[in-house]
């Protein structure tokens, strides 16, 4: 079952269940997948991998969006958006802790041959696709810089 089924089948068992925020947060995901599988070029189709991406574009979104909430005295809306968060991150794969980060991030280190902070494009452009959704951009980029150093 893809992604796209998967958000289409827990649409109605979220209407069943009559939990508002979570399908609230489903037909939203459900929405921009459908954006994306009609753009043009997507042949009508949305891969797994390509529907990852977009979640965890969403989840990130959400995040910052529930920042600035917090920061303008709005706890209620920025409660909200981290709700709507927790309904994305279910169908996103754990994210790594530190010190499996550390490891993936020396392994790519090693397979690409980087010696210095010269090669950190070579390491980031094969980091930030093997970890994609597994770990956010900031936190690869800055292990990668720290072990380049």
């Amino acid at each position: 079952m893809t992604l796209f089924e998967q958000v289409s089948k827990d649409i109605i068992a979220a209407m069943k269940a009559k939990d508002k925020m979570a399908l609230e947060a489903l037909r939203n995901i459900k929405k921009v997948f459908i954006e994306a599988k009609t753009a043009p070029g997507a042949n009508d189709e949305l891969s797994d991998e390509a529907a990852l991406k977009i979640l965890a574009k969403l989840a990130k979104q959400g995040k910052d969006t529930a920042a600035l909430y917090v920061e303008q005295g709005r706890q209620d809306l920025a409660d909200e958006e981290l709700a709507q968060v927790e309904v994305i991150n279910r169908y996103l794969p754990q994210p790594l802790s530190p010190e499996q980060l550390e490891k993936e991030v020396k392994a790519i280190i090693e397979a690409v041959g980087a010696t210095s902070a010269k090669d950190m494009g070579k390491v980031m452009g094969v980091a930030t696709k093997q970890l994609a959704g597994k770990a956010e951009g900031k936190a690869i980029s800055a292990l990668v810089k720290q072990l380049l150093a």
